[in-house]
């Protein structure tokens, strides 16, 4: 049985560790430069609101997962929408429906926000999860493209001003 929750203050640590499995798994382990205090000042943000949010899966007393999400928004529809940014179970706690349980409880949050969609990006190479999130009703959005401006791209435009 899968129980669901926010995260707290409290919880930082396991959702940095959750991120460093995930990006071990990813084999992205090298690029994970956040750390507690960075991660608590996005997420726990002593004032402002927060860049992002997270919600934790417990197998009973045991952290399973996490899934960590922001809210964008869509011009054409005018209206926001959900994105999900991770989604990570444990490998030996996969099958469960903790996974499910996550995205679901996401996709009702979106809903109940108003959101017009929810999205999320999967690699390529991952086929179990992109036939689950395809069992889902989950649509692959292949004739789009994710660009991106890394930090050092980020520094030089910004030098260049």
């Amino acid at each position: 049985m899968t129980t669901l929750r926010d995260a707290t203050l409290a919880d930082t640590p396991l959702v940095l560790e959750f991120i460093t499995e995930l990006a071990a798994y990813e084999k992205m382990a090298d690029e994970v430069v956040a750390t507690a205090a960075s991660l608590e000042a996005q997420l726990f943000p002593a004032a402002g609101l927060a860049a992002a949010h997270c919600v934790l899966a417990f197998e009973g007393e045991t952290p399973v997962g996490f899934a960590l999400y922001f809210f964008n928004f869509s011009t054409f529809l005018a209206r926001r929408g959900l994105y999900l940014e991770d989604l990570f179970v444990r490998p030996d706690h996969r099958g469960a429906g903790h996974g499910k349980a996550l995205l679901l409880h996401l996709a009702q949050r979106a809903h109940a926000d108003g959101c017009g969609r929810m999205e999320w990006c999967v690699l390529d190479w991952n086929q179990p999860a992109i036939d689950f999130y395809q069992s889902l009703g989950a649509t692959l959005m292949n004739e789009w493209t994710t660009c991106r401006l890394d930090q050092t791209a980020l520094e030089r435009i910004a030098a260049a001003e």
